[in-house]
């Protein structure tokens, strides 16, 4: 059975809106005050520690309140409401389109910024007038690809002058009450001395079922007849941001609270200009960013090689190589990867190390552990985090100790770093976790290393780690059963990397990795 057959898109994410609870509770994990085995919250302490914060905020942004009601309340019928945007990112001030079909007569947009906010986790930065709704056509399909493609016309343009950088979710609002997002990102024209955060929207549209179709299966659900090709001119399924809330939303959250330096783009803005990477301090690769073009790649890796600090906060991090090719609207609306149809890929004969399947696989293979340190292994998995390093820099203030596990954190997929694949070194294994996957068993590993230009790298090795910043809080609406403990040491142990890594090559300020591969291992494949 191809593995893809088992990977399927996963759905649903609940989103309370017991405000006061949440921030919280969030600021209890958060603040970086509770250790993972004292449930205590000192709000003094916590109130000291954003006033320290808010210093290294944007000026433009600093004591802006949020706006507690962002969240969709109902998302009504599929058609209610449905839209995209014309571009994943736009450099603030620039005009992007938006393409709306609804069965209500009217409806409006409001563009909320997403961040800490005093807890609300967004502000609403722009809101629209009443405007006229229709239903648009039915999509495109493409047949040789099976690519589904709304080319919907347009239905209004947004101006973002004066949207500060960050992430975005414009929420359509109908007059019936029925709300969609659609997610935008308003990139950094410069991350120089900045934390870059790279959102992954090629995953996103990778995983999209809008239409009946995404990578991994067709219309009828099975995966022979999925798309070998998909169009960001679609809307997304589901809330229409479901990837980004999973996978992304909180480690921003997390990241505008602790106040560090910030740089925001996606995969498809470093596959095209690696500007925004050049002098940047860290770079964070988020919960599930499994879709990479080869440019891509290389750009990180030279940044990595510049002395940038790198972190992988998920798993199956740069594992499908994609193309980007025109769509349309514009250049690089479309995500292509044959995957296990490789050989029916143009490239295939003229350009093999272009042909779009897993960056381990022939024809030109180049595992993605020479630069994340932990190789893809499976899906889908449950087990407990356990920690093997327990004095490494990064468990600072958690209180563990070895051989500590932290339940239902590995999952659904994982990696480990893997005896025989390219690694660098040296690397230290700082969680070993035990596990079971399709009746095999194996270990999840959280890996870090350090680069010759003194650069750090920390690869969590399980997809569950930003879901776990909301495990037990009324966002957490998909939590696997993660609980506040786990939450406040997955918390802890994020502040602890971000701010290391925000102050330049790690290797410079903390300790280096003790390699322990052939301990952890001691010989086993």
């Amino acid at each position: 059975m191809d593995p893809d057959s088992r990977k399927t898109p996963q759905h649903g994410t609940g989103h309370g809106a017991v405000l006061r609870r949440r921030a919280f509770l969030e600021a209890c994990a958060g603040a970086g005050l509770v250790s993972a085995t004292v449930g205590a919250c000192d709000p003094s302490s916590i109130a000291r520690d954003h006033r320290a914060a808010a210093s290294h905020l944007p000026e433009t942004e600093l004591g802006r309140p949020g706006t507690p009601d962002w969240r969709i309340q109902s998302q009504g019928p599929a058609t209610a409401v449905v839209g995209y945007a014309d571009q994943v990112s736009v450099t603030p001030g620039e005009e992007c389109g938006l393409y709306v079909s609804t069965t209500a007569s009217s409806f409006r947009v409001s563009a909320f910024r997403v961040g800490w906010y005093g807890g609300a986790e967004a502000r609403l930065v722009w809101s629209s007038g009443r405007i006229p709704g229709g239903v648009q056509p039915e999509p495109v399909f493409l047949t040789d690809t099976r690519t589904v493609r709304a080319d919907w016309r347009r239905t209004l343009s947004l101006g973002t002058a004066g949207w500060p950088e960050g992430a975005y979710l414009l929420r359509l609002d109908t007059e019936d009450g029925h709300q969609r997002y659609v997610p935008l990102i308003v990139r950094s024209a410069q991350g120089t001395g900045r934390t870059v955060l790279i959102h992954a929207p090629a995953t996103w549209q990778a995983y999209n079922q809008w239409g009946g179709y995404s990578l991994y299966a067709g219309s009828s659900g099975a995966y022979a007849g999925r798309s070998l090709a998909v169009s960001f001119d679609r809307p997304y399924d589901s809330d229409g941001a479901e990837k980004f809330m999973v996978y992304e939303r909180a480690l921003v959250v997390l990241a505008e609270r602790l106040g560090i330096p910030l740089a925001y783009t996606t995969g498809v803005d470093v596959h095209r200009d690696p500007k925004v990477l050049h002098g940047a301090a860290a770079i964070i690769c988020l919960g599930h960013d499994e879709y990479w073009t080869p440019e891509q790649r290389r750009h990180v890796s030279m940044a990595r090689d510049g002395g940038t600090n790198v972190a992988f906060l998920g798993a199956n991090t740069c594992f499908r190589r994609i193309r980007l090719e025109h769509g349309g609207t514009r250049p690089d609306r479309t995500v292509v990867c044959y995957k296990s149809s490789f050989r029916s890929d143009p490239c295939y004969t003229t350009h093999p190390s272009l042909v779009t399947t897993d960056f381990r696989q022939f024809p030109a293979p180049d595992p993605e552990s020479s630069l994340t340190g932990v190789l893809y292994e499976g899906y889908p998995t449950d087990a407990p985090y356990v920690v093997h390093a327990a004095d490494h820099w990064l468990y600072e203030g958690t209180g563990v100790r070895p051989g500590d596990g932290f339940d239902h954190l590995v999952g659904a997929e994982y990696d480990r770093v893997t005896p025989g694949a390219p690694v660098p070194e040296p690397l230290e294994i700082t969680a070993h976790s035990p596990l079971v996957c399709n009746g095999s068993r194996s270990n999840s590993d959280s890996a870090y290393y350090t680069a010759p230009s003194g650069a750090g790298v920390f690869a969590t090795g399980t997809m569950r780690w930003v879901e776990a910043l909301m495990a037990g809080t009324p966002d957490g609406g998909r939590d696997h059963h993660m609980d506040s403990r786990t939450r406040a040491f997955v918390t802890r142990t994020t502040e602890n990397l971000l701010h290391a890594f925000a102050q330049g090559p790690a290797a410079r300020r903390r300790p280096a990795p003790r390699p322990n591969l052939s301990e952890v291992y001691r010989g086993r494949a």
